[in-house]
């Protein structure tokens, strides 16, 4: 069976929170629901799930391929071309640390990036189910669910108090 979204608007932020409330009591699963809203309302503000990230793990690896790299970099250029002075080792610490160091920065940081990226879920490479009034104050509640839970989303949404409840067109 198909999933496809269904989208109720909201003129207040507590109709759409008993909206959430109203769809949890239907059996629609919190990862089914997102909301959708122009301004930043506190985390769990509508009684949402929290969202987990595993942001921190993209700096780490980074940071370790850079390390990795600035490492073998440094010290493969060194025996590579064996430049003896003066008797002095060929692998030489202090130098071979400030390269280090910055590919591990370097590392860290596209690898930050990229991870804030993958994290925010861009590129959408296919728009969803929206509204132009979100964007004037109106809160929007994103269901996806199968097309026989469909009537049980909409009569929930509208209880809740819902301005419009939109389907993907072409239904």
């Amino acid at each position: 069976m198909a999933r496809r979204p269904i989208l109720g608007l909201f003129d207040s932020a507590n109709s759409a929170a008993d909206a959430g409330d109203a769809l949890r009591q239907a059996g629609i699963p919190d990862t089914d629901v997102d909301f959708l809203t122009d301004a930043p309302y506190p985390e769990g503000a509508f009684g949402e799930r929290e969202e987990k990230h595993r942001l921190y793990i993209f700096p780490f690896i980074g940071g370790l391929l850079g390390l990795t790299t600035g490492i073998l970099l440094t010290s493969m250029t060194q025996v590579a071309y064996p430049l003896v002075t003066g008797g002095k080792p060929i692998l030489s610490l202090p130098p071979m640390a400030v390269v280090t160091y910055e590919g591990t920065m370097l590392g860290a940081i596209l690898f930050t990036v990229l991870g804030i990226i993958f994290e925010s879920r861009l590129p959408k490479l296919k728009a969803g189910l929206y509204d132009k009034r979100i964007t004037e104050g109106y809160i929007g509640v994103l269901v996806n669910t199968e097309e026989t839970q469909h009537g049980q989303v909409e009569t929930a949404l509208g209880q809740s108090g819902a301005v419009e409840v939109k389907r993907e067109s072409g239904q």
